[in-house]
């Protein structure tokens, strides 16, 4: 797309979201953007990246996500576009223009950008595992424009991707719609409830033994909404809640025991107090001493 194609998706786009179109719109809008590669005149020119912005705050998590995707897409576009710049001069055209393309790569004739965005946005992470987090994986979690549900993103990203295999891109889009649920749920509030209940989810994602709700949540099958509404109990892994269920158990047994013992001891002590009350006392004689 040119300057001027990119200027009326953009204007597409701000009127469908304004206009309050179904999300599936918007969505139709955003997924031809994935195949473009940009600059920074070309962004500044059609002004498509202020447009994408400002739906990274939609309520539709699928929108907010994509959005993000596609401003950290074209930041790396810039980015790398500048890194090319700077190590060798950009090679030229027969007309004497620049091509445009990065000096530092040189791809295939005809290779589709649509490969070129896909396999971006797939990027694998280049440590180990256990030892993935934001700054490993090198993610940009400032997506929401807010500097608490900021942090909560990374908080829960940082959870996600401890022992996964998924690309950070997975990871963020995820996170992303994780914490857009929980700020939903708490009525569109910072509040110390929705941040204790981020510090909640996080610590359980990170858990050792916990891997099956890390997957359930990457995998989907445990969707952010239900994520968000867990109960402490439900968190827990199934390992952790048999130790606990056994923990209360034994508990249980001891308090039960010590019940028992007490009762037994009160039955003494009035079965006592009742023989003795029955039980005729000796009497005693005064003696006097003649005279």
């Amino acid at each position: 797309m040119d300057a001027k194609q990119l200027a009326d998706a953009g204007k597409q786009i701000v009127k469908a979201a304004d206009g309050g179109d179904p999300s599936t719109t918007v969505m139709q809008l955003l997924k031809p953007l994935q195949n473009v590669k940009v600059t920074e005149d070309l962004l500044r020119s059609s002004k498509i990246g202020v447009a994408v912005n400002k739906l990274r705050q939609n309520k539709d998590p699928q929108v907010s996500s994509l959005a993000g995707t596609l401003i950290n897409k074209w930041k790396q576009d810039v980015n790398a576009a500048k890194k090319g710049k700077t190590s060798s001069p950009a090679p030229k055209a027969v007309n004497g223009a620049a091509t445009g393309r990065d000096a530092t790569s040189s791809p295939a004739p005809g290779a589709g950008k649509a490969d070129s965005a896909k396999q971006e946005g797939k990027r694998k992470s280049t440590v180990a595992p256990e030892k993935r987090n934001v700054k490993t994986d090198e993610v940009n979690t400032e997506v929401t424009g807010n500097q608490a549900r900021d942090g909560c993103v990374a908080l829960i990203y940082n959870g996600l991707a401890f022992c996964a295999e998924e690309p950070p891109q997975d990871v963020l889009n995820i996170s992303r719609s994780v914490e857009l649920a929980a700020y939903e749920h708490f009525n569109q509030d910072t509040s110390q409830a929705y941040k204790q209940k981020m510090r909640s989810l996080f610590q359980n994602l990170k858990m050792k033994g916990n891997e099956d709700l890390r997957k359930g949540v990457l995998t989907g099958e445990i969707t952010p909404k239900k994520f968000v509404t867990m109960t402490s109990d439900e968190l827990k892994s199934a390992e952790k809640r048999a130790q606990d269920a056994a923990l209360e158990k034994e508990n249980m047994s001891k308090s039960m025991a010590a019940q028992e013992e007490k009762a037994i001891s009160t039955t003494r002590r009035v079965v006592c107090e009742v023989f003795f009350a029955f039980v005729p006392q000796p009497s005693f004689i005064p003696i006097h001493s003649g005279t």
